[in-house]
């Protein structure tokens, strides 16, 4: 039967994210359940205060994967990183293989400035080691978007998002406006913010934003400011009514979303105004075409300073007027405030929230704000508060405010999914073929342990069909390859457990590598949202504004005798090689060399050797060891004729 979809209703199919003390959203949602405060207290300098939303290995990235080089993947900003790797997660959690995402996907998202992208910017190294063009690629945040859209090929609209504290949050306004305009049919939406990979405190001043103890109390009677954070996520949007078409696994559904800015009826640029916050709030629910006195619960913006959390509950309490016992949260209470990651984090609270229907307390909180009393709401204090649905049957509803330095508040509406139909009759005759595959033995081990763990978890469909579908439709085909095959999800579990592979000739052919022409799905047969890849990647550090320790001055290497060795370790840097002598074995373009590095290359042989190099040397099927010795040899050639012509003018 088909079920009535609202009017500009959108569809979060899927999601992915890293936050302080959860490298996924699974430990993200037993930390928010759990009430645990996932703030990380260190050893910071005098005048500091020592305390952070730490993110776990924020500079390893899987480079091979998207098809950067080793000295690419080191100047590329870690943010850049993250986000790519996110946004690859949230479409396979989507139950779409990330390189093959449907016609027409765009791209909105946002990040932070980082320390990363300062240093490269005004440091020398990176500029000498690919130039300076491609360094700026690189590491701007107003490249986060295209990067995606690049690597994951994708054709909709890619857009960098810079609303500051809000950014996250009105990317996903913008993406949801433009599903519904019809700009794209996918989307992804999110925000990133990794100021510093290392830790780094924070200096707390009287009456500023941040925290004096290291600890974010929103709503608190004592709460004196917030703490930063780091973090990623992004979520994939759709038109509710394409997703339930196409057998999406929705997540839950964005109702209406809207956006405002505080103008100049404020007391100062970075301070909150009252009206339009809640304007933002009233014309999202006016969007939705739901009473705001529905509302069940609201993630707020909750930074913990005195000023902001006063201001946000006088503007929701005029919003929310006609409502009572709505129940409140902040997650900067447990992550710290994640900038322009912050709306999303708060997002997928929400989402996670409504999915399991529970109610995640605020931390840290010890004697809740007396204005609170007089309000419509009730701060969630405790862990483990069930969240009921209303009386009349209908779905839980949310609202999630977030709010910008500078004014632009943002607000979205959230519903609770709606019920799953029943999955179509598996095909008679069974069993599946169960394919994974990863880029190593070890990434396909965690690969099986994990999807063996799900499919035993309380909640994992009864429809092996569906698991086989979307493991051979929503997945990259990688080289180390894998497949069990049964007929239901207790026996797929046991043998992805125990690496127990029944020959098949589909698995067979699976295994051989390439193409395998799987055969058509059932009709009705729906995505769902497995695990996703676990990626793996080296550590690939971060620049630092912090002075380098000296080092003792080089003798200077002979200009003739090393000249060969010095020109091919400058193609070995650009390119990201280790030393062996088959990296040379390769020409530039194999190497993975490309215009901008080439005209990179052809300034640093004139200004290092003083060789000019024609471009179109690099176009030449030479190997990189010859292409080294050809520049050689044109710095010799340019000597005889420079001494041919000395020797000419002193007879002249």
């Amino acid at each position: 039967m088909d079920q009535q979809v609202p009017e500009g209703a959108i569809a979060v199919v899927g999601m992915s994210g890293r936050f302080p003390g959860a490298p996924d959203l699974a430990a993200y949602w037993a930390n928010l359940r759990g009430g645990v405060c996932s703030l990380t207290d260190f050893d910071a300098p005098a005048g500091e205060v020592g305390t952070k939303g730490l993110l776990a290995d924020a500079d390893r990235f899987e480079a091979d994967l998207f098809g950067f080089h080793r000295t690419e993947a080191a100047a590329l900003d870690p943010q850049h990183r993250l986000l790519l790797e996110t946004a690859w997660a949230a479409l396979e959690d989507a139950g779409y293989d990330p390189l093959r995402a449907p016609a027409r996907t765009g791209v909105y998202v946002g990040g932070s400035p980082t320390e990363h992208a300062l240093a490269a910017a005004t440091g020398r190294e990176p500029a000498a080691r690919i130039g300076a063009t491609q360094v700026r690629l690189l590491t701007d945040r107003e490249f986060l978007a295209p990067w995606i859209s690049y690597r994951l090929g994708l054709d909709g609209p890619s857009m960098n998002v810079q609303t500051a504290c809000s950014t996250s949050l009105t990317a996903v306004h913008l993406a949801a406006q433009a599903l519904l305009l019809g700009e794209c049919d996918t989307a992804l939406a999110g925000g990133v913010s990794v100021d510093a990979v290392r830790p780094r405190g924070y200096v707390h001043v009287d009456g500023g934003i941040y925290a004096p103890d290291g600890r974010c109390r929103p709503f608190d009677e004592k709460a004196a400011g917030t703490v930063p954070g780091n973090g990623v996520g992004v979520v994939v949007l759709r038109r509710l009514e394409d997703a339930l078409a196409d057998g999406d696994p929705v997540r839950a559904v964005l109702r209406g979303s809207a956006v405002t800015n505080d103008g100049a009826t404020k007391v100062g640029f970075t301070a909150p105004g009252v009206d339009r916050q809640t304007a933002a709030i009233a014309e999202a629910w006016e969007a939705a075409g739901l009473d705001p006195a529905r509302v069940q619960y609201l993630e707020a913006h909750g930074t913990g300073t005195e000023l902001g959390d006063r201001i946000e509950l006088a503007a929701a309490g005029a919003a929310f007027a006609g409502a009572s016992g709505v129940r409140l949260g902040s997650v900067k209470s447990n992550i710290g405030h994640l900038d322009a990651a912050a709306g999303v984090a708060a997002l997928i609270k929400t989402v996670l929230m409504l999915e399991h229907g529970a109610l995640a307390p605020t931390v840290n909180v010890e004697s809740p704000h007396p204005d609170l009393e007089s309000s419509p709401f009730r701060l969630v204090t405790e862990a483990g508060t069930v969240w009921p649905r209303p009386a009349d049957g209908s779905g839980r509803l949310a609202g999630v405010t977030s709010v910008g330095i500078g004014g632009t508040n943002v607000h979205v509406v959230l519903e609770e999914a709606p019920p799953r139909p029943a999955p179509a009759p598996a095909p008679a005759g069974g069993p599946f073929v169960l394919p994974l595959s990863a880029r190593t033995e070890g990434q396909l081990q965690v690969l099986a342990r994990r999807l063996a763990e799900w499919l035993r978890a309380e909640g994992a469909p009864s429809s092996l069909a569906e698991v086989a579908h979307t493991l051979r439709t929503g997945r990259t085909a990688l080289p180390v390859r894998t497949y069990v095959v049964a007929s239901g999800p207790a026996e797929a579990a046991e043998k992805l457990a125990a690496g127990v592979r029944d020959p098949h000739p589909l698995g067979e052919a699976w295994l051989a590598g390439g193409e395998v022409a799987w055969p058509e799905a059932p009709e009705g047969t729906r995505r769902v949202s497995l695990p996703t890849y676990p990626f793996a990647g080296e550590s690939h550090g971060a620049l630092t504004l912090e002075r380098p320790v000296q080092q003792p001055a080089a003798a200077e290497a002979d200009p003739e005798g090393d000249l060969q060795a010095a020109v091919a370790g400058a193609l070995r840097e650009a390119l990201g090689l280790d030393a062996s002598e088959a990296a040379l074995d390769r020409t530039y373009f194999e190497a993975g060399g490309d215009s901008l590095t080439a005209v990179h290359l052809v300034s640093r042989m004139s200004d290092e050797f003083g060789v000019d190099v024609p471009i179109d040397l690099f176009l030449e099927q030479l190997t990189l060891a010859e292409l080294a010795a050809r520049i050689v040899e044109l710095r010799s050639g340019d000597d005889e004729l420079g001494a041919l012509l000395d020797e000419f003018e002193s007879e002249a």
